[in-house]
């Protein structure tokens, strides 16, 4: 009787401890699953907000000027005239470089409403030297995002400057 009592509290402790383990196993799936669904919706909502992660404008930033250097005169010139209204350029004359390389470029008023690279360009649209779209309205407003969109108004100020020598 003894051992017909031990074997039937073994069976039921044996049974109990598989149970706990499926339990355990199935409340670490459905932790699992919440986790990957509130981070698939948190990218999501970064996405349309359009902000960039931390390591992406530390990337950015940590690129050399290659990461956030337009590509054409004509995209670095909208870029400015974007730079120069959100005020971000470090340097005050920001308006009068991007005159001046309109200019050389023979971009009046008329042609600049037909030339794509200028219209992203006012737009916050720097399509870079390395052939990827940065666009700096919606990197964010993060301190991060400020610096990294300071940067790049600097650096295409100066590619102006260069292309007006």
């Amino acid at each position: 009787m003894k051992f017909t009592q031990r074997l039937l509290c073994g069976a039921a402790l044996g049974s109990a401890l598989l149970t706990g383990f499926a339990q355990a196993a199935s409340w670490q799936d459905t932790l699992s699953s919440a986790a990957s669904e509130l981070s698939q919706k948190s990218t999501a909502s970064s996405s349309q907000q359009g902000g960039l992660s931390l390591s992406s404008l530390t990337s950015l930033l940590n690129g050399g000027n290659q990461a956030l250097s337009a590509g054409t005169m004509n995209n670095a010139a909208g870029v400015m005239s974007w730079c120069a209204k959100n005020k971000l350029s470090s340097l005050t004359n920001t308006e009068n470089v991007k005159n001046q390389v309109l200019d050389k470029l023979g971009l009046g008023a008329a042609q600049q409403k037909q030339d794509t690279n200028y219209l992203e360009g006012i737009q916050g649209m720097l399509n870079t030297k390395n052939g990827e779209q940065l666009n700096l309205s919606n990197i964010g407003s993060t301190p991060l995002a400020e610096k990294v969109k300071s940067k790049a108004c600097d650096i295409v100020l100066k590619q102006g400057v260069n292309f007006l020598s």
